[in-house]
């Protein structure tokens, strides 16, 4: 489409009073509080941007309070990236409030497993913990030390990634659940 007529069309937009267009952004949750609809998470960087898994400080919006404007309730976790291929997990910590990358070394590997086996396993007693990566498709344990074993066990599951739509910040219009919306199934 050539840029004449998309100036025209934002023109027409503009002066037909539908008001300033909202923003859209997306983040991995990593607290959800249903009560108060408030919704935690770590924005993801821009693509030319990525290098990390993702902005500090964490943002807190509120969900929509029309149903019919938000999907399915997201699941927080802490889990930000776990990199199969490079040894490493990154977790946001609440307590210190920012990311942390811990190197493992595998005390067992899994490969092309077709799905998670279910939620993470600490392990206390052998010093172990248990993570699916989905985008590697590998089940990995690794030995993990009394810090990492006392951390809540939510810090080992990854919170569902969820797109929203704003016009003034800390309020969604929209938010889908990215992880747990099936696009296939969408009828129009």
């Amino acid at each position: 489409m050539p840029r004449t007529t998309l100036a025209l069309i934002a023109a027409a937009l503009a002066l037909s009073g539908c008001g300033p267009l909202g923003k859209v952004e997306q983040g991995r949750v990593i607290a959800y509080d249903p009560q108060t609809r408030q919704v935690t998470l770590i924005r993801e960087a821009a693509a030319a941007t990525r290098s990390g898994p993702g902005v500090l400080p964490p943002v807190t919006i509120e969900a929509p309070t029309d149903p019919n404007e938000m999907g399915p309730a997201p699941a927080a976790g802490g889990l930000l990236l776990l990199d199969a291929k490079n040894r490493r997990i990154v977790i946001y910590d609440h307590a210190t409030q920012a990311f942390l990358t811990i190197p493992y070394t595998p005390l067992a590997e899994r490969r092309n497993v077709a799905k998670s086996p279910g939620p993470p396993v600490v392990d206390r007693a052998r010093k172990t913990i248990t993570l699916y990566a989905a985008k590697d498709r590998t089940l990995i344990t690794f030995g993990a030390s009394d810090d990492l074993l006392a951390m809540p066990a939510d810090t080992w599951r990854a919170g569902d990634v969820v797109r929203y739509y704003y016009k003034s910040p800390g309020q969604a219009l929209r938010l889908m659940n990215v992880t747990r919306t099936d696009l296939s199934k969408a009828t129009g």
